[in-house]
Order: structure tokens, then C-alpha cells, then sequence
């Protein structure tokens, strides 16, 4: 069999430690809180004038609109201030920033990306094509968020990168976003918690209710509880809540460019990372088109897998998966639809891979094994590296397996298009193994990717290196079709 004509990228994202994000700098406890307030009320106005001229001349060429957030960082700690306290506009901004530190998001790591088609093709070149790029950025604690690059795909399928804004900013969350009850009841009883007292609280929710609209439902519901049940009551309050907050949408100002956005960790859930998004571009029964991803929520003790959506980048829609299919790492959506089901693919024992269905995407059941480790390569584990590529041979996967020294390659193999449990052929040896240049970095050894496309007859597959960088390399779709066994 002629070898696959694999051709390397020139180009490479490396870490960029001056991408820095303004986040809340928060305190173990109110009281220490309190008395960072107290010390700054005790300066006088000439004083806070100059600190305050010192934070913006330090400051205010690495943050958009940095006195805007230094407000919204009193507003969530003016309450450690005394009533009778009525600071000066620049001694709320001061006050912010002594609650505000910059984190600088990919200090460590930018890798393990996924490649979808921009939703914008307008002036796009002929044979061309604009793609949004996420990345998984790690820095400081080792926590994880998501941020994005675009770039161009031309006619050849050369790549070439928009250079990335010196900003960064973070998406708010959609006010009044809406819970679908008959969802969130489903939910609810996927974790164990519909009962009486949940009963009550949704019989006092409309169809649609906002977190507003549960969380006075609750307080209602409670009030109606026995003392004796008072505790357990608490509790059960406590996790309904946690679901809500965990089911979330939010937004970017869409004067932001792509390469500004970040999703940080907000949730519990996510409080140790974003991890691995592999997003798709979906395409619905009624012709329109939706951006799926999967991925990773870490806590620092559990893993779980986490789904998100947007139609444009810029709002974002979390929510939560469940069933008993939904576990461990690396699951990946279909483009669409397989006989009226959704399909994913998964890795639910951390060895071999795994696809299920669904009448319903939040919800998964039951998995069949599909692939098991096969040649040396990848005798440690198998996994996808993002969702399944249409061609007209069948679903084309690009996978990794792991073999000795712990070295992750790139593979590939094929699933039949209208019954993805049937595999039609794999590839013996590695699309993509880790080379001289490519061995060092965070976890070495390891080229990892979480979504590649095709474009014209080229896949494009975008990598990470060694947990460190990330790259790209094309080949001919044919050629991988046929060194299919």
C-alpha cells in the first residue's frame, strides 16, 4: 500500500502568557473581605486618586474596559461596606481593584483543538474556506478554559492564522434565560432528587421559569417543610439549585473578536477546568445548523462530560448530560442524525470505543462496543479525536491510540453510514505519530486533536503537541480512504 502523503504545517500556536483575563480575586472569608474594604475607606480622596491613576496606567492597555469591570467587582463586594458608607466613584473602581487579579490563560498549554467551518463564509475566496479554531488553554492551578482562533483555509488547503487580539474578555450570563420544566423534571430525576418537596417547587414554576423564578419557588416550598425535615430538605434545595447553575447560558458582546472570547470554569462542576471541547457542526432535520460540543467538566476529583451549543460564537448554551452512558472522557456527536437518532461515540471504560444513540441529546443509555485495541500502537487504549467525518465511503474517524513509553498517535478508521456499530475498515499504522520536534512539552510524547475536517478532497487535521502547542497537518482524503483494511 502506498504511504499516506501526510505534509506538516509551518504554522504553530505556541502559549502566549501576556493573553490575560481580569477575574475576581476573592478571599476565604467575608471577614478578611471586609477588612481589605476597611483599610481602602480609610484613604483619603488624594490618596485613592493616585492608586486609582496607578491601576489604569498599569492596567489599562491589557484590559478592555477595565473601570467597567472594577465596578461590577464593588457591586459584588460593596456589601462588606457599612450603610452609612457612600464611597466616591474612584473609590469604587479602587475598591474593585483590590478585588480583581489577571489570570493569564494559556501560560502553560494551548492545545488539543477542534476545527469547524466559520459561520461566517461572506468574501471568502473562491475555494476557500474561514474557520473558527478552539483550543484548550491551561495556565496557573492547571485549570482549563476554552478560547478560540479564526483562520483561512485557501484553495490548497494552506493555513493561515488572523493574528490574535492582546484582549481578552469573558462572556455574561444571559439574564433570564429560560429552564424548560418538563427537561429540567427529567433531570431531576436522573439524579434522584424528584420527590415531594421538588414536586412542590416545579407545581409553583410555569413551563418556562428563570434561576429567579426556582430559586423563590424553593424558599416557598421550604417554608411549607417540617422542622424535622428541615435538614434533608436543605440539602435536596442545595443540589436542584446546583443542577439550575450548571445549565446556563451566556454571551459575548458581538463587538468582541473570536479571538477574545474565552469560556472559563464557572460552575462547581467545571471548577478545575474545561477540558477536550470537540465541537461539530450539526446539521438539523429542518436544514438549519447548530455548533455542538462536547466536553470535559473537572472538579479536581471527577471527570464529567458536559455539552455546550452556539449558532454563532458569540452565545453559548451549557448543559448538562445524563444517563447512565454518560462517563469518563472523549465523547463525540455525529453531524447528524442516524435514522431519526442522535449518535455519539465514547470511550466509557478508558480502553476501547463505544456508540450510542438517543431520541434525545441530553440523555444517553445504553453503549455497544465498536472497537477494541488491535495493533501495537495503540495496545493501551483507543479513543476518538472528534466527532466522525461524512465521506462517501462511510464515517471517517480520526482517532489516537495510545502504545509504549505512553506515546499517543494519530489513527483513523471507518464506520459504515447508515450503521455506525459496523466497522468497515481502520488504518494499521498511524496517520500522525509525535516526530523529533514534536516528542518535548508538558506531557511528551503525545499528538492529540479533538476535530479535523475535510476540505475539498484534503483532510485537515489540527493537533496538539505534547500538551504543549498546537499545529496542523493535510493529506489526501483518497489516499486515507484507500489504506483503510
Amino acid at each position: 500500500m502506498k504511504p499516506i502523503e501526510v505534509k506538516r504545517s509551518t504554522v504553530t500556536l505556541t502559549p502566549d502568557p501576556t493573553h490575560v483575563l481580569a477575574r475576581p480575586f476573592s478571599f476565604m472569608n467575608d471577614q478578611r473581605s471586609c477588612k481589605i474594604a476597611a483599610r481602602v475607606m480609610a484613604l483619603t480622596e488624594t490618596e485613592v486618586h493616585t492608586l486609582l491613576e496607578g491601576v489604569r496606567a498599569d492596567f489599562g492597555d491589557r484590559q478592555l474596559k477595565i473601570d467597567e469591570f472594577l465596578l461590577r467587582r464593588f457591586d459584588e463586594v460593596s456589601p462588606c461596606l457599612l450603610q452609612v458608607q457612600r464611597p466616591s466613584e474612584e473609590r469604587k473602581l479602587l475598591l474593585g481593584g483590590y478585588f480583581t487579579h489577571e489570570y493569564s490563560l494559556e501560560a502553560v498549554a494551548l492545545f488539543n483543538p477542534s476545527m469547524v467551518p466559520h459561520p461566517d463564509q461572506s468574501a471568502v475566496p473562491p475555494g476557500s474556506l474561514r474557520f473558527i479554531l478552539s483550543l484548550r488553554a491551561t495556565a496557573e492551578g492547571h485549570v482549563s478554559s476554552i478560547s478560540f482562533r479564526s483562520g483561512m483555509l485557501d484553495a490548497d488547503s494552506n493555513v493561515t492564522i488572523d493574528t490574535p487580539s492582546r484582549y481578552s474578555v469573558e462572556p455574561v450570563q444571559v439574564p433570564n434565560a429560560t429552564f424548560e420544566k418538563p427537561l429540567f423534571e427529567r433531570k431531576l430525576q436522573e439524579l434522584r432528587l424528584m420527590g415531594g418537596f421538588t414536586r412542590e417547587v416545579l407545581n409553583g414554576l410555569a413551563d418556562a421559569f428563570t434561576m429567579e423564578d426556582l430559586g423563590a419557588s424553593i424558599d416557598r416550598a421550604e417554608k411549607q417543610v417540617p422542622e424535622l425535615q428541615q435538614e434533608t430538605t436543605k440539602s435536596i434545595a442545595r443540589e436542584t439549585m446546583m443542577l439550575a447553575r450548571s445549565n446556563y447560558e451566556v454571551q459575548f458582546p458581538p463587538a468582541s473578536k473570536v479571538s477574545e472570547r474565552v469560556l472559563f470554569p464557572v460552575t462547581p462542576a467545571q471548577s478545575n477546568g474545561i477540558e477536550d471541547a470537540r465541537f461539530v457542526l450539526f446539521h438539523n432535520e429542518d436544514g438549519t445548523q447548530t455548533y455542538y460540543a462536547t466536553y470535559t467538566a473537572y472538579d479536581g476529583r471527577m471527570i464529567l462530560p458536559q455539552f455546550l451549543e452556539t449558532c454563532d460564537f458569540l452565545r453559548f448554551k451549557f448543559t448538562t448530560l445524563n444517563g447512565p452512558a454518560v462517563e469518563n472522557k472523549g465523547m463525540a456527536i455525529f453531524p447528524r442524525k442516524i435514522k431519526a437518532l442522535y449518535a455519539m461515540l465514547g470511550r466509557q471504560d478508558a480502553e476501547n470505543i463505544y456508540v450510542m444513540f438517543s431520541d434525545d441529546l441530553h440523555f444517553w443509555y445504553t453503549k455497544q462496543l465498536i472497537l477494541e485495541p488491535r495493533f501495537p500502537w495503540e495496545f493501551i487504549q483507543l479513543g476518538n479525536c472528534g466527532s466522525p467525518i461524512e465521506t462517501e465511503a462511510g464515517w471517517l474517524v480520526i482517532c489516537h491510540g495510545v502504545g509504549p513509553m505512553r506515546t499517543y498517535c494519530i489513527g483513523a478508521f471507518l464506520l459504515d453510514r447508515d450503521d455506525p456499530t459496523k466497522v468497515i475498515g481502520r488504518l494499521h499504522e498511524p496517520l500522525i505519530a509525535p516526530n523529533a520536534s514534536e516528542r518535548d512539552g508538558y506531557v511528551p510524547n503525545v499528538v492529540y486533536s479533538c476535530g479535523s475536517l475535510v476540505h475539498g478532497r484534503q483532510l485537515v487535521v489540527p493537533y496538539g503537541v505534547s500538551d504543549y502547542a498546537t499545529t496542523f497537518a493535510t493529506m489526501p482524503l483518497e489516499q486515507v480512504l484507500a489504506a483503510m483494511e
